[in-house]
């Protein structure tokens, strides 16, 4: 655990990893914890109908190791063993089941449609799924394209084989198969933002590499009384390795919520209604929930939030309904939770994502692997070995090769992003390699122009991509998604673009503004600027009016 000083470098040195030869997932988030503490709440799950249930650790041990039983008559150690299940303690057991039987972990998105299904289950050879009748109807029609899926379990019946009456029957001790931290564990697709998704396929010891990062970003996590929820999936690593198994590490509780619709109002009444004192809130949840501000503030002992950048006004929106600053953190898929800001440690620097973690050492580099200078555009990098860093791609050396340049005689994970080192130490984020907008002979990157585009009051959502122009190379095209009670026109557009450029550099405003109905986002809801682009290219073609 990180271990809190007088500032974030004695912080850092104060911290050293401590990765055992053997250690199993499963085992440590549930088995240790029960030996040690049988009845602290493991987990709250709320269901459709806003029922709770309350789960201890000993009772996940059981059940995790009735499942083991269940899925080790179809599985062996290595077997990828797919879970298509929205949260719920189900989702928990499976991965604890399958991390303790040595097989690997596929999450799936249960927004996933029948293509992306086939993808992820076709590459990775899954043996198995575990879902509930929902999936199972939708996996039945790809069952003849997918030949090493072998069964599909089903959790409430339907199309699937029923996993339930099988467990009842089966032993509640399960001896967990003596894994290497470095034996691979789960197998998480990218989101495909740019190009086909890849499987990235961590090891046992991501887990151990989350967890300075965690707790730094929820200012020192875990304190007494600390209950920690997310909207964001566990199929995605945010939801999975930011929250779920960490907690569990912890002892600390975890809430299980499936809205049918996320909402901000439903955010607020369940963060009172189980006295939530933890999130991770992505920025497009913080976005939502900002347009339902609650009259009265909501306090918490700490937000985290990733995935695309924080600014300023979300910052301070935080600070006054939480009443705690909301702490940016920074990873990808490949290599996690490596920067994050600690407002416990230093005061929030808007539109600077934070420090890097103690235990990864994070640069700015050159495409020579040359070391960047103070606030010098680079790539983004981590040194390894680390253990939160993924072990390859699943079926591409060549693309994990690519990946990864060596300096200085250490491999360097390159992340595809661009980025500067302040003079304070902190790490900016500028976008990503293909984000990067190049303008009149500018470098511009697209987070901090739709970071002042949602300070203007017409703004719900925003996406900053390049559009071609003959003159200047491209221009800033930016496609708007209006708050309610807004009507895009001519003017609007005008008055957006005029509220940017009095705000940023004169180069940097948009000049073209599109308004559209629903902005495309991946299921991790990140902005696919790739389809923006997409767009702006089309719409460079016929050009409608600039601003």
């Amino acid at each position: 655990m990180l271990q809190k000083r007088s500032d974030i470098s004695a912080t850092r040195d104060a911290f050293s990893w401590a990765i055992p030869t053997r250690f199993n997932i499963g085992v440590d988030i549930c088995d240790r914890v029960a030996r040690e503490k049988p009845d602290a709440l493991a987990l709250v799950d709320i269901d459709a109908d806003g029922h709770a249930t309350d789960y201890h650790f000993e009772g996940l041990r059981k059940l995790s190791n009735q499942w083991a039983h269940v899925l080790s008559g179809q599985c062996q150690p290595g077997d990828r063993i797919a879970v298509l299940l929205p949260q719920c303690v189900q989702t928990a057991i499976a991965h604890i089941a399958i991390s303790k039987m040595g097989c690997i972990a596929l999450p799936l998105f249960t927004l996933f449609g029948p293509e992306a299904l086939h993808h992820r289950l076709a590459d990775s050879e899954a043996r198995a799924v575990i879902t509930d009748a929902r999936g199972a109807a939708q996996l039945a029609s790809l069952r003849s394209a997918l030949p090493d899926l072998q069964t599909v379990f089903s959790i409430d019946g339907g199309a699937g084989a029923d996993i339930d009456r099988p467990r009842k029957a089966a032993p509640t001790d399960f001896t967990p198969v003596a894994t290497l931290a470095d034996d691979p564990a789960i197998l998480i697709y990218t989101s495909g933002t740019t190009g086909a998704p890849k499987g990235a396929l961590h090891a046992h010891r991501v887990l151990l590499g989350h967890l300075p990062g965690v707790e730094m970003s929820h200012d020192f996590f875990p304190q007494p009384g600390d209950k920690i929820w997310t909207p964001a999936d566990w199929a995605w690593i945010g939801g999975l390795l930011d929250v779920l198994m960490p907690a569990l590490h912890h002892a600390v509780p975890v809430v299980a919520c499936r809205f049918a619709k996320f909402t901000g109002k439903a955010a607020f009444d369940l963060i009172r209604a189980q006295g939530i004192t933890n999130a991770f809130l992505p920025p497009t949840a913080l976005k939502l929930m900002r347009l339902e501000t609650p009259d009265h503030p909501v306090p918490m002992r700490s937000v985290a939030s990733g995935g695309e950048t924080l600014g300023k006004e979300l910052i301070a929106w935080g600070q006054k309904v939480f009443g705690t600053t909301i702490n940016e953190f920074y990873g990808q898929t490949e290599c996690n939770m490596i920067v994050s800001s600690c407002a416990a440690l230093e005061p929030a620097e808007p539109g600077v994502m934070g420090f890097a973690v103690p235990g990864h050492i994070v640069e700015i580099m050159d495409d020579t692997g040359r070391i960047c200078q103070t606030d010098e555009e680079g790539n983004i990098a981590v040194r390894g070995p680390d253990p939160v860093m993924f072990l390859r791609y699943w079926n591409q050396p060549g693309a994990t090769a690519k990946k990864f340049i060596t300096s200085g005689g250490h491999d360097w994970l390159l992340t595809g992003d661009k980025g500067a080192k302040t003079t304070s130490g902190r790490i900016r984020f500028i976008g990503r390699d293909d984000d990067i907008i190049s303008s009149g002979g500018y470098r511009i990157g697209p987070a901090e122009i739709e970071d002042c585009l949602l300070t203007h009051p017409a703004v719900q959502l925003a996406g900053v991509v390049g559009q071609p122009d003959p003159i200047r190379g491209s221009i800033v095209a930016a496609f708007i998604q209006l708050a309610a009670g807004f009507v895009g026109s001519d003017q609007l557009a005008k008055d957006i673009a005029g509220h940017v450029k009095a705000r940023l550099a004169a180069y940097e405003y948009p000049r073209v503004i599109r308004f559209i109905d629903d902005m495309p986002m991946t299921t991790t809801g990140k902005i696919i600027r790739a389809n923006l682009r997409d767009r702006a290219a089309q719409d460079a073609t016929e050009p409608g009016p600039k601003v």
